[in-house]
């Protein structure tokens, strides 16, 4: 397919276009959400994800892991080992992690993000391959945790999700950041609108808008993927 711009869409922003398009979309989101559901009636525990004690990407956290981030993956049906987990609070891998936490910028959406920063040997990547390579950690899991630390940057992308939208190369990160930008943003700009249209704060970033309209709506088709 060809975009007004004349560039090509890729695989990956085609199906994005099309699923952020569906029109179950904004029903998916105010359900996932909890928006205009009646009093009582709560949305998903993924809800809470990146709110959760004000965030993991608030200033005086934004390069540590912390409990209330360990609570936060649990709220998206993955676990950190304790072993792990104790480690990320007060060991050394923790320490190791921060000084790559630190080099990945919080305060801009992965479209405006130059390549480089989820590039392969990035500190988002070298964070990844690190927390990935842990006891019973797992890709799924490393990626929420970075997901939760750096929600507008680093994407969730779980067995659902890949389930849904495959293995792009040279890696999902990248692949996205191409469709986000393609067209003049358009991607981008079609997830702000999904999110206003749908009531969700503007406190959840984009790819959080994102991820959950693509789970939702995959999971709605009768596709058996666990979380």
């Amino acid at each position: 397919m060809i975009s007004p711009s004349g560039a090509s869409l890729s695989p990956l922003g085609q199906r994005l276009k099309e699923r952020m398009g569906a029109e179950r979309a904004v029903g998916d989101l105010r359900r996932y959400f909890g928006v205009g559901l009646p009093t009582g009636v709560a949305g998903f525990t993924g809800s809470r994800f990146e709110h959760l004690a004000g965030g993991g990407d608030r200033p005086d956290v934004a390069d540590r892991i912390t409990a209330e981030d360990l609570v936060a993956v649990q709220a998206l049906s993955v676990t950190v080992p304790a072993p792990v987990a104790l480690d990320l609070l007060e060991g050394r891998l923790g320490a190791r992690l921060s000084g790559l936490l630190q080099a990945i910028p919080r305060d801009i959406d992965m479209v405006d993000a130059d390549a480089v920063v989820v590039a392969d040997g990035s500190p988002a990547d070298r964070a990844w391959r690190l927390l990935e390579g842990q006891f019973d950690v797992g890709w799924v899991i490393a990626g929420k945790l970075l997901a939760r630390k750096r929600p507008r940057v680093l994407p969730v992308y779980d067995k659902v999700v890949r389930c849904a939208l495959g293995r792009p190369r040279p890696s999902f990160w990248l692949a996205l950041h191409t469709a986000l930008r393609a067209d003049d943003r358009a991607l981008h700009r079609q997830l702000l609108k999904l999110r206003q249209v749908a009531g969700v704060p503007e406190t959840v970033s984009a790819l959080r808008i994102c991820d959950v309209a693509v789970w939702m709506g995959h999971r709605a088709e009768g596709h058996a993927c666990p979380r």
